[in-house]
């Protein structure tokens, strides 16, 4: 088929490599405005708009598509360029703008979107983080017909996919990017035999987006939800505790029932490998950590350079 393709990261970019290699013309790829990253902070392309150059195909970058919006300009112009496109349907894949309208129907089969969730659990920003955060034991993949709500279109094509004990976001992404990748490959190869079905209207929840001050650690939580925290906010934003007034961030730790009465936040145990910590239900036992300003290391590294000593509290009261 002949498509227009929108999205911007790495995600995005594992669903254009597999349409482009399956035969799907790419006639246009929309993607957002690069932006400053690194530590230089220089104006860097999304991993969509990189692959698209790469293998010559054209590109549009507009801040918006709305063109009641602030860049109307740029929505008149990302509509030109869709209308001079001739694509038969649009792939929408973690593009992150909203789809005007007019977007919505400007290509005959309208389009289509790669949601990482098995809708309608999980809508919205951040599917991926909060289904290992609510602790589900399996997630998955949707192939949606858009329309104009948050995530509510009818379901062409769905897969689930286990989530294991140690997955964090970082490897189930990876999975779900596969996963998605081959799934829109089946359904466009299907598409004339597919019967979109209505999401259930029981069941519902949303995936509001990751904040920066969500993954400060709540010592008073349970530790079985924490650790869910960790591997839900790996890669970001890293969920982080104080020690010594420093801030520690906290890559790998298992949740262990006790019956320890110790003030939350406080270190109950030194091992060998590890360092447990008293919770509000159980102890949490980390064995990665980071210090600021350095690498990912083991807790076993960690002991060995920093004086951490039984009954010192972790977190707020640290300081």
């Amino acid at each position: 088929m002949r498509l227009v393709f929108a999205g911007t990261p790495e995600f995005a970019r594992t669903a254009l490599s597999s349409l482009h290699h399956v035969g799907h013309e790419i006639a246009l790829v929309l993607s957002q405005p690069d932006r400053p990253a690194g530590r230089g902070m220089k104006l860097q392309a999304s991993a969509v708009k990189q692959y698209a150059i790469e293998h010559g195909m054209p590109v549009c970058q507009p801040q918006s598509l709305r063109l009641d919006g602030k860049y109307p300009d740029d929505a008149l112009a990302a509509q030109h360029a869709i209308s001079h496109a001739n694509a038969e349907l649009m792939v929408v894949v973690a593009y992150g703008l909203l789809l005007s309208d007019w977007t919505l129907h400007s290509v005959p089969h309208g389009c289509l979107n790669i949601h990482a969730s098995l809708l309608p659990r999980w809508r919205g920003a951040a599917p991926i983080q909060r289904a290992i955060e609510a602790g589900d034991s399996d997630t998955g993949v949707c192939i949606m017909q858009m329309d104009a709500g948050l995530d509510t279109g009818a379901v062409l094509m769905r897969e689930s996919l286990a989530i294991s004990d140690t997955d964090t976001s970082a490897s189930l992404h990876d999975k779900l990017a596969v996963l998605g990748s081959r799934l829109i490959v089946d359904t466009l190869s299907a598409l004339p035999q597919l019967h979109a079905k209505t999401q259930a209207t029981e069941g519902v929840t949303y995936a509001a987006k990751i904040l920066k001050d969500e993954a400060l650690i709540d010592w008073h939580l349970p530790a079985l939800r924490l650790s869910q925290r960790i591997r839900a906010f790996d890669p970001f934003p890293g969920a982080h505790t104080l020690c010594d007034g420093q801030v520690l961030k906290i890559w790998s730790a298992s949740a262990f029932i006790s019956d320890t009465h110790e003030t939350p936040g406080s270190v109950v145990q030194l091992h060998a490998d590890a360092f447990d910590v008293a919770t509000g239900d159980g102890v949490l036992r980390v064995t990665q950590v980071q210090r600021p300003g350095g690498k990912r290391i083991s807790a076993a590294e960690f002991l060995h350079s920093h004086a951490l000593s039984i009954g010192m509290l972790l977190g707020a009261s640290a300081d």
